[in-house]
Formats: structure tokens, sequence, C-alpha cells
């Protein structure tokens, strides 16, 4: 079944739209993929991004179970028909991968393909990838007759499932498919340098606190020794304020440790990485910290990393400056996202008076990263009343 003039540009621009809300590289390839599939109807579809070393540095599919996945074995290399996208820039509608001369047979576990199409992803010109898919599930063309198109010849007993329309559909995809991700890469290069920035901020703060407290603990110390022998009242007091100031630098010490800790998203997931970072606050902190999730999706790595840096800066707020006895974090799904939310039963602040000292307490930060994802943040707090700050994302 062929699609009729224009008939496939509202799926192009559904597919469009589904790759420009994601800003992680990972997601927005994802992305790409699915839409491709979905849009040309085919069975299976793949991304696959080159690398340097004739092979891939990451390939997605879409089609294929994760147990299949596992079972086809290690990535494919830049071979055959891949290999002549990536370097050709060309793209290419096969009748029948498998009798093509550029095939060279898959791992054993592979499904079974027949009928191709595949489109280099371009900037420029920069190859960023190429889009393979394979299996139309509509109605093949008749097996007879005329050439349906330069290197799909229809043969007998078989006939090419992906037409000349499905391959111009498929390259506007794939053109915005390159600014997408080169987009994504962007985002990630900032927010690379934001992380070396944060770090940056961490040294000096670290510096600055520890390195404090090191020279207080050695007057004091020295102070001791001094007062042992004439007067041991005294030499026991400032022994008590060493102990305190000790205690102190270890706390600043285990905070400055979890906040330069890579976070393990990508490994453990939002909701396990924030409660184990709860758990090792709850430790340090003579404060009580605890953590409560509720029916939490996953979310966009974009959105889950925002969610876990604000969680940070509002917990480190709340341990080294609202004098708190309990903190609370909680996290739940909030329609297709998620609500998050920190409160504390510190000594409060008017927020007010907070902006127009300029004394922000990273809340202008937060928000950034709020807004940055689609979300919203809001502070509430009073002298006296604790502080609660919250965050919605909008999910994917």
């Amino acid at each position: 079944m062929t699609n009729g003039p224009g008939a496939g540009i509202p799926a192009v621009s559904s597919a469009i739209l589904a790759m420009s809300r994601h800003l992680e590289v990972r997601d927005v390839l994802k992305t790409i993929v699915a839409s491709a599939r979905e849009l040309l109807d085919a069975e299976y579809a793949a991304l696959g991004v080159p690398d340097d070393h004739g092979g891939f540095a990451q390939f997605v599919v879409d089609g294929v179970s994760n147990e299949e996945w596992k079972a086809i074995g290690p990535l494919p290399r830049q071979h055959g028909i891949l290999a002549a996208m990536l370097h050709s820039a060309t793209p290419e509608r096969l009748a029948d991968v498998r009798t093509d001369p550029r095939f060279g047979g898959w791992p054993t576990a592979h499904p079974d393909m027949s009928d191709f199409i595949g489109l280099p992803v371009a900037d420029g010109d920069e190859i960023l990838g190429a889009l393979f898919l394979a299996n139309k599930r509509r109605d093949k063309p008749p097996a007879s007759g005329p050439s349906g198109g330069d290197g799909c010849p229809f043969t007998e007993g078989d006939g090419c499932g992906f037409t000349e329309e499905d391959e111009r559909l498929l390259g506007i995809l794939a053109e915005h498919a390159a600014i997408a991700l080169t987009n994504a890469r962007l985002y990630e290069r900032s927010r690379e340098l934001t992380i070396a920035g944060e770090r940056a901020r961490l040294a000096h703060e670290l510096h600055d606190a520890v390195a404090q407290k090191l020279f207080s603990l050695r007057l004091t110390a020295q102070a001791a020794t001094a007062l042992v022998d004439r007067d041991p009242a005294r030499a026991k007091g400032e022994l008590h304020q060493v102990a305190l100031l000790a205690a102190e630098a270890a706390d600043e010490l285990r905070a400055a440790v979890i906040e330069l800790r890579p976070a393990a998203l990508d490994e453990d997931g939002l909701v396990a990485t924030l409660r184990s970072q709860v758990q090792v606050l709850d430790r340090a902190h003579t404060a009580c910290v605890t953590f409560e999730a509720h029916g939490v999706r996953v979310l966009p790595s974009a959105q889950e990393e925002a969610l876990l840096r604000v969680a940070q800066e509002a917990l480190h707020n709340a341990l080294r400056h609202s004098g708190a006895g309990h903190v609370a974090v909680t996290l739940a799904r909030y329609g297709q996202g998620a609500l998050l939310r920190i409160a504390d039963d510190g000594r409060g602040f008017d927020t007010r008076a907070v902006r127009r000292a300029g004394r922000h307490l990273g809340l202008v930060s937060m928000r950034d990263r709020a807004g940055s994802v689609g979300g919203k943040l809001t502070v509430e707090s009073e002298p006296g009343k604790g502080t609660t700050v919250k965050m919605e994302v909008p999910g994917g």
C-alpha cells in the first residue's frame, strides 16, 4: 500500500514534535528510531552512531525485545550496507537485503529481515549516523512489473515494500533528526561545562569551610596543650571544642564527597539514587533525614537529573543553614510527571527579605534547573516555621 501525496506529512510532524521534547542524546536517538519505525510501518528499525574505530558509539533499536537484543550479542561493526550509508551518504532501498552482494550475514539470534531501507542522518557534510528499517508491514507492491525506483527492483516472487514516498518521508525525518541530535549534543556539552563549574564551586566551598574548621581545630588544640598542666578544667573545655570542630569538619567533607560523586542515575534510577544519598546524609548529620517515594514513573533523563540536583541543593541548605532536626524528602507521581518535596522543621526565613538582601541560598539555580526541563519550583518559608521546597516536572 502506497501513501497518497502528502499523506505522511502529519505523521512526520508528530515525529518531529516528539524529537523536540527531549534533550538527552540517548532519549533523542530512541525517539528518532521509534518515530521512523511508526512512520514507515516497519517491523524493525535501528539507528547507528559511528565511532572513530570502525564500530558504533551507540546503536539504538526498536522492534527487538531486550532479551532478543542480548542474545544477538555485541554491537555490529561498520561493514557492508551499514558502512555504505556512513561513507557515501547515499540512501539504500532494497527488495531483499539478504541478496545484496554487500550483505555479510548476521548473528544466529538476529531476526530475519528482507526488504530494507537505509538513510544517513547528516549535518552538512558530517554524517552523524544512519537509520535502518526492515520488513515493511503493509501490503507490498506486485512482484512483477517495472522497477520500484533506484536500488529497489521488483523481482519475480519478491517486491520491495518500501516506496519512493517512504524514502521521501524518511528523508524529511532524517533532516530534523540531525537538528535534534545536534541540539542534544550541544545541551550535553553545556551540561558538562555546568558540572565542571559546579565542581569548581564545590572545591572552593570545601576549601573555605574545611580549611577554616581545621585552622580553628589547630588553634584550639594548641590552647588545650598550653593549659593542660596549669588549668586542667579549661583544657578539658578546649578539648571538648576540638571534638566539636572535628565533627563539623567531617560533616563538611562527607557532604562535599556526596556532591562530587557522580550520581548513579543511569545504573540505579532516580528513586534508588535519592534514597541512597538521603541515607548517607542521615548518617552524616545529627538531623533525621528521611525519604519516601510513591508511584514514580521513569522520567526523561534531563528531568531526573534536574530533580536530583534540586534535591541536593535543598538538602544542602536545610542541613547546613536551617538548624533543622528533621528533613523529609518525598518524591511522588504527579500526573504524567513527578513532584519532589523537601520539607524541614528548621528556623525558616523571610523569602522577601532574602531576595532584597541578595542572598538566594541557591534558589536562583534551583529555579533555573526546574525551568530548563519545563518544570516549576516553589519555596515556602517563614521565620520559625521551617522551609518547604517543591519541584514539579511534566514527564515525557
